[in-house]
């Protein structure tokens, strides 16, 4: 984001724009992505895995809608605020000295921190790729028999035991330093998203379970007539949860017990990407911070 911000400020652009999209642009993504916990919480046997529905539908579906409103977002911003030349605010912190270029060269990597740097991306290119081809074929999928049926093994196990194989080979060959690792941001949201998704989720499932013939008596004609409302209160959940995964299982259990079909919940998938709406999550304040041309108040 501070490249961002800089590249839009030396070009006289206003940085809000690129900011602002790529804020969005980075949220969506989760739900286009054949990895992230969201996906995985989607395809599992308690909600939409049991359905029929594979990896393919869902990003045969989230990827060309991702694509599209991030570029319909890009065009939309394109036109936020006035050119920078013409911004009063921006003129005079020009005149007062207070816009002085700031450094966010990164360092550059070289010898055997480069070495396992690009080791690493390899490996895990690798990962995304098996399980992209793990959840377009599904004869490729390992089965088992239990209690005398043939049972395959379901995508989100498969994701999670891949994932985390990947994880094991990136410590081995690159020799990652695990203790900066654990203190990383990454692994911090990560931690948190646990928290979320085992914790909050569960509430959740036990409040709509024990609750579930009042929605459906209340509910039900409701949204079977509106399907949209749905994706209205998966945006509104995912505004309180700051978590995709935690709102896909705390809401489509809903979805599913009112009888929505299976593929309209996949086309409101996107909608789970709502914590941007209050500017209180990590990355939206980084972008507000990074922009040096807006004003104070």
């Amino acid at each position: 984001m501070p490249i961002i911000s800089e590249i839009a400020t030396d070009s006289k652009v206003r940085p809000e724009r690129p900011l602002s999209i790529s804020v969005i642009a980075s949220q969506q993504a989760i739900t286009a992505s054949p990895i992230s916990a969201a996906t995985a919480a989607l395809l599992s046997a308690e909600l939409l895995g049991s359905k029929g529905i594979t990896l393919g539908n869902i990003l045969m579906v989230c990827i060309p809608a991702t694509i599209i409103g991030v570029i319909v977002g890009a065009i939309a911003v394109s036109f936020m605020g006035v050119p920078l030349e013409k911004d009063p605010e921006y003129q005079r912190r020009l005149r007062e000295g207070l816009l002085e270029k700031e450094s966010h060269t990164a360092s550059q990597m070289t010898g055997k921190d480069l070495q396992r740097a690009k080791t690493s991306v390899i490996i895990f290119l690798i990962g995304v790729l098996s399980i992209v081809l793990f959840g377009s074929i599904d004869s490729l999928r390992p089965s088992f028999e239990v209690g005398g049926e043939k049972v395959q093994m379901g995508m989100t196990q498969l994701i999670e035991i891949i994932m985390m194989s990947i994880a094991g080979l990136m410590i081995i060959f690159a020799r990652v330093d695990i203790n900066k690792a654990v203190k990383g941001s990454v692994f911090i949201a990560g931690m948190q998203a646990v928290i979320a998704i085992f914790g909050i989720a569960w509430m959740g499932d036990t409040f709509f379970n024990g609750n579930i013939e009042f929605f459906k008596m209340h509910i039900e004609q409701i949204v079977t007539q509106y399907p949209f409302l749905f994706a209205v209160a998966l945006f509104v959940m995912s505004v309180l949860l700051f978590s995709q995964a935690a709102t896909v299982r705390t809401l489509y259990p809903l979805g599913i017990a009112l009888g929505i079909h299976p593929m309209a919940m996949i086309a409101m998938f996107p909608a789970v990407n709502g914590y941007f709406f209050i500017p209180n999550y990590p990355t939206v304040v980084a972008a507000i911070n990074f922009d040096r041309t807006a004003p104070l108040a």
